[in-house]
């Protein structure tokens, strides 16, 4: 859209146009530091108003969001190695399970997480991917624990799991808490006038998920 827009003039033209007629978007050399001052404020101005303060506002929601999902799944991950120990002591417990889990974890724990990680779709991919093969190792092992009443019975056993579970609820909320950010940062800079702010700031829209409930164990699918 051009400058020439009636909804550019309404929202973000009033002050630039202020700026523009009293001279103080062009300083001359008298006066210059207070005019450069002036002007700088008036141009923050035209930002706020065009959606600047609202994208930076979204983004910091999305990676708070994100940081909760990355603590949640890290809390995780460090559970699993005390709970392999204890499976193990269960001597006729089903190896290959319990290789699962350890090889589900030893792959999600790979993969770096980081901020950037919710810019990048492909990234994001892989590691959902890689948690949700971790999902599903943990739930084949509790399965397969329902036929060894005596691992079950020890107290190491039953608090593993009751932590366990409880961080997958939290994770489950987390995700929910993320896409729903993602979801609003991505309609603020798709929507006029904060479309405009974003092009020039270079505020694209973030990759986000979400769970699949029609294929069981299958990892969430990222969608951008």
């Amino acid at each position: 859209m051009t400058g020439s827009d009636p909804r550019t003039r309404a929202a973000c033209g009033p002050v630039a146009q202020a700026a523009s007629s009293s001279g103080l978007a062009r300083p001359r050399r008298s006066g210059r530091p207070g005019r450069l001052l002036v002007a700088a404020s008036l141009l923050a101005l035209v930002a706020s108003g065009c959606g600047y303060n609202d994208i930076q506002a979204g983004d910091e929601a999305v990676k708070a969001a994100w940081a909760e999902i990355s603590n949640q799944y890290q809390r995780r991950a460090d559970l699993i190695p005390n709970l392999v120990a204890t499976v193990q002591g269960a001597a006729d417990f089903e190896r290959e399970t319990l290789q699962a889990v350890v090889e589900a974890r030893s792959k999600a724990t790979r993969i770096e997480i980081t901020p950037e990680l919710v810019n990048d779709p492909e990234a994001l991919q892989k590691f959902m991917d890689a948690q949700g093969q971790l999902t599903s190792a943990l739930s084949r092992l509790f399965a397969v624990a329902e036929s060894y009443p005596q691992l079950r019975a020890t107290d190491a056993f039953r608090d593993l799991q009751a932590q366990i579970e409880g961080t997958e609820n939290r994770i489950t909320v987390a995700r929910g808490r993320y896409i729903e950010s993602v979801q609003a940062y991505n309609t603020l800079v798709r929507q006029f006038p904060a479309v405009l702010t974003a092009k020039v700031i270079g505020a694209a829209p973030k990759a986000t998920f979400e769970a699949r409930s029609d294929v069981g164990d299958r990892p969430p699918e990222v969608k951008f």
